[in-house]
């Protein structure tokens, strides 16, 4: 009985914190968009455009799984026109 007055505090005072990170979470926008990060993953990351004085020869870079960068730019446009 006596680890009653102690245990019920002690989970009083745990629900209290649980319940006020939740809403400092809902507040700050943690919630806001919540499909984005979970297809991020699917995008390759944006290849830099080539400047006047890059070599315009430079082999096209192919990903682990052999696809080209038009093959890969493809790709991602039809993920894109899906998930939209």
């Amino acid at each position: 009985m006596e680890t009653i007055f102690v245990l019920l505090p002690l989970a009083l005072l745990i629900a209290a914190i649980a319940v006020g990170l939740f809403i400092w979470a809902a507040r700050t926008g943690q919630f806001d968009d919540l499909d984005t990060p979970a297809v991020r993953i699917l995008f390759d990351d944006e290849e830099p455009r080539p400047t006047a004085a890059s070599d315009s020869s430079a082999p096209v870079r192919r990903s682990l799984v052999g696809i080209d960068a038009a093959s890969a730019n493809e790709a991602k446009a039809e993920t894109r026109r899906v998930l939209q």
